[in-house]
């Protein structure tokens, strides 16, 4: 499903990377969140945030196939434009994410599931690297650094967040 802004309705957001750990915009739920058909994959090559053009860093992106684990946001409707207009500008510098709806299924009991906004890789992109070996993936991660500092920062922060929240991958 694609995804179509309704101002009168709370957003739903999925984190699975630096949102888990930076989400940058204000929330009145942060919930353990799955979804499935999609997995966490270092397949996005990183121009901007944590790369140049000339020296590319590795970035973490929604990829088809599989189930992931993460974290949803409830933001409200009067804030819905304006977390919309940051997420845009903060993941879609390079316009290499779809904006999907998912359903996510929310931890708690009852587990209840939501339609959440993702950011998915899309695969036609120039950025897309979804068949890199492992070692030409630490090559990138270990060499490059962008706007928002460097890549090994960006891995390991979101390594550990994955842990503090008990997701090994």
């Amino acid at each position: 499903m694609l995804f179509r802004s309704n101002a009168n309705d709370d957003l739903w957001v999925f984190g699975y990377g630096s949102l888990i750990w930076r989400p940058g915009f204000e929330f009145v739920e942060r919930v353990p969140a799955r979804i499935t058909g999609l997995h966490r994959s270092l397949c996005i090559l990183s121009f901007d945030h944590r790369g140049t053009p000339e020296r590319p860093g590795l970035v973490l992106g929604l990829d088809f196939g599989g189930a992931c684990r993460g974290i949803a946001y409830r933001v409200t409707a009067a804030r819905r434009i304006a977390t919309l207009a940051y997420l845009r500008e903060r993941e879609q510098t390079t316009t290499v994410y779809r904006e999907l709806v998912r359903n996510a299924s929310l931890k708690g009991k009852p587990e209840r599931r939501v339609s959440a906004l993702c950011y998915v890789v899309d695969r036609s992109h120039v950025q897309y690297a979804g068949l890199l070996s492992h070692e030409q993936q630490l090559h990138y991660v270990r060499q490059a650094r962008g706007r928002s500092g460097n890549n090994r920062d960006y891995v390991i922060e979101t390594v550990r967040a994955l842990e503090a929240l008990g997701i090994r991958e």
